[in-house]
């Protein structure tokens, strides 16, 4: 099993969605950050805003570690910040997502970051978070035509529907191949964030959640219930939602039921105390880089190779190496088919919008 750490590289502006008045202070907490990785062979995808980007600063401590071999450099757009801007009307939530956006402003929001990041770290990214989680139809159409090979917005488990965005509670987290409409077939590499159950069957964990997604469960509490009882627990692989032993607890279960990555993720604003709500006090900024050490100590005693996105994407079921890392029996295929009709759903809906 491979190990993918994602991190949304981003201003430190948590739920401010502020156009100019971005400040970065928190990337210079990736310094001792990467220094960990480097302790245990890790090489991390940093998936970069335009306010880092943009940023002589930040670019400096991000291009060095580029250019040492150590990391990946992808992109992640904040719409609220990335121009080109709409002058002719007010910011509203649903704008935060960039699914939302009309089809030509996406394409020049990602156009322009693109742009950005090739010249600023002398680099073409090739893998791509949307902000919020906020992956698109237009987005993804966009994505072929600039070269991108990998996407990672998918939140397995999860809908954004109540904050205007994807609903991805049908998803599971096998990485899947997949084409937007118009583009060259399974143009794109979707690799989940690592979103499951500590139980064997993520599915049916999946069903018996949703069916308690109810008022009355609610109120009775039930899904806490099943929960500290051991019966169904979903688990994040974030040390942002997650303490060190859930996380590894996760990690073993998907390398038992045969997934071949798991994808850790976290936002940059987390390494420096005060700027996220996960992180909120000094005391937790040490809690936190231990959650992602013990992580890292289990991934070598349990042999999990790390390794960027694009560089997975490049053995997934062998393109470039033989023997690659896909899931080869009966039950990953059909997981893998699944994933991508999800996929085509979520298009067709987001379509029907437009």
């Amino acid at each position: 099993m491979k190990l993918i750490i994602t991190i949304d590289t981003e201003e430190d502006n948590w739920a401010r969605y502020s156009a100019t008045d971005n400040s970065v202070e928190n990337i210079a907490r990736i310094v001792p950050l990467q220094k960990m990785f480097d302790e245990y062979g890790v090489r991390p995808t940093y998936l970069v805003t335009y306010p880092v980007a943009t940023n002589p600063r930040s670019v400096a401590i991000l291009k060095r570690i580029l250019e040492e071999g150590k990391c990946e450099i992808g992109t992640h757009c904040h719409p609220w910040n990335t121009p080109p801007f709409d002058d002719n009307g007010g910011f509203q939530k649903a704008h935060s997502m960039l699914c939302n956006l009309p089809a030509e402003f996406q394409q020049n929001k990602l156009a322009m970051l693109h742009e950005v990041i090739t010249k600023n770290f002398g680099c073409l990214p090739v893998s791509f978070r949307a902000g919020r989680w906020a992956l698109g139809l237009s987005a993804a159409q966009s994505l072929c035509k600039l070269g991108y090979r990998v996407e990672t917005s998918v939140t397995p488990f999860v809908s954004w529907s109540p904050s205007f965005g994807p609903d991805f509670s049908n998803f599971g987290p096998e990485p899947f191949r997949f084409s937007p409409p118009g583009e060259p077939k399974w143009s794109l590499l979707q690799v989940p964030t690592s979103i499951g159950y500590l139980q064997k069957n993520f599915q049916l964990c999946q069903r018996l959640s949703r069916a308690l997604d109810n008022p009355f469960s609610r109120i009775s509490r039930v899904k806490g219930i099943l929960d500290r009882l051991g019966l169904v627990n979903k688990v994040w692989l974030s040390p942002e939602l997650a303490d060190a032993d859930a996380m590894i607890a996760l990690a073993k279960r998907m390398e038992i039921n045969n997934f071949p990555c798991i994808n850790m993720t976290f936002h940059s604003a987390s390494l420096l105390a005060g700027l996220s709500p996960f992180v909120r006090i000094s005391q937790d900024e040490q809690v936190f880089f231990g959650r992602i050490k013990k992580l890292l100590e289990a991934a070598r005693q349990a042999g999990w190779k790390s390794m960027p996105l694009a560089q997975f994407e490049a053995v997934y079921e062998g393109v470039s190496e033989p023997g690659g890392v896909a899931l080869l029996d009966g039950q990953g295929q059909m997981a893998r088919q699944r994933q991508t009709e999800q996929m085509r759903a979520l298009f067709r809906n987001q379509g029907a919008r437009l």
